[in-house]
Parts: C-alpha cells; structure tokens; sequence
C-alpha cells in the first residue's frame, strides 16, 4: 500500500484488517440485519396510504416498479463488495472508482441517511409505546422527547456492545415483525372470503399493470414514495467485514433481502386492499385520515381485541430499525477514519467487544442530537427532514451505482454475464436513482411541498439539498486539516490500493459474545 508517512492510521499489514469481529455473521444473520434495518411493518403502514392516494389500484404494481432500481443497485453492491469486501462501502468504492471527493460525498450521504433515520424512527417508536396505554399525545410531548432519546440512547448502547448481541436480538424482533404481518394477511383475507370486511374488493389482475396508471404525476409520487421503504437492506454490506464468507455473503443476503422485500410488501398490500377496499372514508385505504397509518384505522375492525398486536409491531418495527440502522453509519465512518478521509479516533474499535466503538458513539450522539434540534425548534422541520430523507439514499444508492459501472469498466466486454451484472445493471438502477433524485427535488422545492417554508422554497428541499451541501462544507473543512492529505491526494485509498480487510485466510477475530 501506499505510504501513508507518519499519520498511518493503522498498521497496514494487520492481517485483521480494521480490527472488527471477523467471521460472525452467517448468510441469515446478514439477511436478518438487511431485512430489520427497512423496518418492514412500519414502511408499510406509514406508506401504503400515501401510495394509494396516489394511484389508487395500482399500488402493488407501483411497489413492484419501485423494486426494479433497488434489484439493479444490489447488483451493483454484490459486484463490489465481491472484489472489495470494505465495510466503509460507497465511500470506499466511491473512492476507487472517482476519486476522494466523491468518495467522501458519497460516506456522507450514507451517515446522513442514518442520522435522520434514526431520528424518525426513534420518534415513532415512541409514539406507538405510548399508545400501548392509550395515550396519543403530540408528537413534540415531553414523553415522547424522553422515550425517543432512551430509544437511541439503547440501541446504541446495543450496537457498541457487540454485532453478536444485536443479531440475537434482531432474531426475536424480526420474528415478532413477519409473525404480525402473516396474522394481518390471514386475517384480511379471511375476513374477505368470510365475507365480514367493511369493503370487499375482489383482486384484480390490473392491480398489476404498469401499463394502467393514468396520471403521471401520481405515478412518478407513487414510485418514489415506494421507492424508499425498500432502503435499509444495504446495511448487510456494511457488515462485509463481519461476515463468515465477506465476498460472497453479504452480496448474497443483499439480494435475497430485497426479494423478500417485495413478496412481503406487495402481498400486505393486496390483502389490505381486498379487506379495507379503496374507499374515501371510513377503513378505506384512500381516505386521507388514514393515509399516515392504515393499521390504526383498520386494526380493531380486523382483530377486535386483539388489535393491539399491530402496535406492538409497528413500536417494534420503528425500534428494531433504529438499531441496524447505527451498524453501516458506525461503520461508514470508520472506514472513513481508517483511511483518513476523518479524524484517526474514528477508527477505534473496541478491544473486547470489537465493534467501532468511538463511531457508534458518536453516531447515537449525533442522532440525540439532531432530534432534540430539529423537535425543540418545529415539529414540522423534523417531519420535512424525514420527507427529504429520499434525496441522500438516492444520492448514495446512485454513486454505488456510476461506481460499479466505472470501476469494472474494463471487464464489461469478457463475458455477458459481466456486461449485464457489472455494467447494464448497475448503470440503469443508478440511472433510475438519479431520476429519482432529480424529480424529488424539483417536487420539493414547490412551497406547497411539505410542512414548512424557507428562504421562500420549499422547506424540504431546503433541508435535503442544504444536507447534502454541509457535507460539502465539512469536506472542504477537514481538507484545510495536514492529516488529511494521504486521502485527498489519493494516497491512503484509490483504485490500485489493497483495502484493509481481513486477509484470507487469516485469524478470525470473535468478540466476548463468540459469535452464533
């Protein structure tokens, strides 16, 4: 490897790589973590009204459109992580294939998609706690700050202490998560065919026609809102390093990740409609009272007493999520430090328990952090930094894309196999991701767009862009620092470097837990 001089960060011939548990996690846990971090039940109940106010019957084809760029940009982070098993990657693929500064962008996007996340979810976790006592109480309520901030602060807690405890963990509440799911589709389809739901909506093969949308605009809303709830299953790629086999793996739980995805959304998606109907009142799934939440609306009519199992999913859902979603931010930057592109403390890693114990930290700060601001000062800037979450994700998502596409370049005329997986696919979910990107932006810019004004636009673009553009700042900031020169002069990292991963074979490294 290059000479890094005298600010080496780490020892480049560790052969444990950047110290963290090798070897633990199997094909399930990886899938388990990917499928946890998407937070499954509460993408959905928080999406499925929105989608349907947007194209009313053609929701499942909408989330079957939405999955096709999130099929090609897995493709794309199997290629990649396959020759570069780095946990920090789309900073570190970024890196390798354009350079630093839009490796750094691309880490940044990475980070500030967790933070926000983490935020959201913590919130809506709390919300649903305190609607286990039958409490519904505003969303800036003391109680809610409270519970929201000892979410973070546990699920911090958790991911500092060991990959290994977080897995098990993630078991119990991913079974709890799909457990629910199968109940509410057994039950709405039951209810259906019992011929007791409140509108019964015979499934209708047009429900999947992408050649059936009227309106564009609906579509392109419909699309993107699908788009997103699909994010989080990358976070299994961030774990590469962690993984038993770290080339083929995480890739491997990628993929499988994302199909899951799909069957679950889409089959949820076409029990609710045949059960609840498309109404504009009462349980319908296009009444706008129940467009944030359809369980809430639904779940007494459904389960009578037993309707408090949906809450419980969503709270756990919301919880589940903030967890797995710390794992690829912490990681991301310890990458980032490892390689110099942030200060060297974020490379730490804990001596016992072996996860980036300094960036986990500081990524659970940071989120405390943000949430506190963004509640104290409107309640309204932080619900508008959540809608803006899109344009990060397809930020980053679309990096790793171009990346894949520019890095195996040269490989892309051996074999079709390589020109469709490394380059057709990857370019065409990235082209997608960029759209995505585009349109959402020039949507939120509108001031009629969310909940906020400033500056006299939009205030989630304003968020969204302004995000992304103290990224830049920061960059630009660490830049003027002297240890930071082996990163950006594309010493510590470019594409002929070796990345510093475990080598093969090589000791494997287990924290106290030893692994499952």
């Amino acid at each position: 490897m290059s000479d890094f001089g005298s600010t080496t960060p780490i020892h480049l011939e560790r052969g444990d790589g950047k110290g963290l548990a090798a070897g633990t996690l199997g094909l399930w846990g990886s899938t388990v973590i990917g499928l946890a971090s998407t937070a499954p039940v509460y993408s959905l109940v928080a999406t499925l009204g929105f989608v349907v106010l947007a194209v009313g019957a053609q929701a499942p084809i909408a989330f079957i459109i939405a999955f096709v760029p999130m099929l090609f940009t897995a493709f794309a982070y199997r290629e990649l992580n396959n020759k570069i098993p780095d946990c920090g990657t789309t900073f570190t693929w970024g890196t390798k294939a354009f350079g630093p500064w839009v490796g750094w962008m691309g880490g940044w996007g990475v980070a500030i998609a967790g933070m926000v996340v983490l935020a959201n979810l913590a919130q809506i976790g709390s919300i649903y706690f305190w609607a286990l006592f039958g409490m519904e109480l505003e969303n800036n309520d003391w109680r809610i700050i409270l519970v929201a901030v000892l979410f973070i602060a546990s699920m911090t807690w958790v991911s500092w202490r060991g990959v290994e405890i977080g897995e098990r963990i993630q078991n119990v509440l991913l079974g709890v998560q799909y457990l629910a799911l199968a109940i509410f589709v057994v039950a709405a389809l039951w209810e259906f065919f019992a011929g007791n739901a409140p509108a019964p909506t015979p499934f209708d093969w047009n429900w999947l026609n992408p050649f059936a949308f009227t309106d564009y605009h609906g579509f392109t809303e419909a699309v993107l809102l699908a788009l997103f709830i699909y994010w989080g299953w990358d976070s299994c790629l961030a774990l590469n390093e962690e993984t038993k086999d770290p080339k083929r793996i995480p890739g491997r739980a990628a993929l499988l990740t994302t199909v899951i995805l799909l069957f679950t959304y889409v089959s949820v998606t076409i029990a609710a409609m045949m059960y609840a109907g498309l109404g504009e009142d009462g349980p319908g799934l296009a009444n706008p009272d129940n467009a944030d939440d359809f369980f809430l609306a639904i779940k007494d009519g459904l389960l009578g007493p037993w309707g408090w199992l949906l809450v419980v999913a969503v709270l756990i859902s919301a919880v589940s999520s903030t967890q797995t979603t710390i794992l690829p931010t912490a990681r991301g930057t310890l990458a980032m430090g490892v390689y110099r592109a942030l200060p060297a403390r974020f490379k730490d890693v804990h001596p016992v328990y072996k996860t980036p114990s300094f960036s986990t930290i500081v990524g659970g700060t940071v989120a405390i952090c943000y949430y506190l601001g963004m509640t104290l000062i409107s309640d309204n800037i932080l619900q508008d930094s959540i809608s803006s979450l899109g344009l990060a994700i397809a930020f980053y998502y679309a990096i790793t894309g171009y990346a894949c596409v520019w890095y195996f370049r040269r490989d892309l005329r051996n074999s079709a196999r390589e020109l469709w997986v490394k380059g057709i696919f990857p370019l065409l979910g990235a082209l997608m991701l960029t759209f995505a990107f585009v349109q959402s932006a020039i949507d939120m810019f509108d001031v009629n767009y969310g909940n906020t004004v400033l500056l006299g636009i939009g205030g989630t673009f304003v968020v969204g862009i302004g995000a992304l553009l103290v990224g830049v700042v920061l960059m630009f900031v660490w830049y003027l620092f002297p240890r930071s020169k082996p990163f950006f002069q594309g010493r510590s990292l470019n594409r002929e470097t070796p990345v510093l991963v475990p080598e093969e074979p090589g000791d494997i490294i287990r924290s106290i837990d030893g692994g499952i």
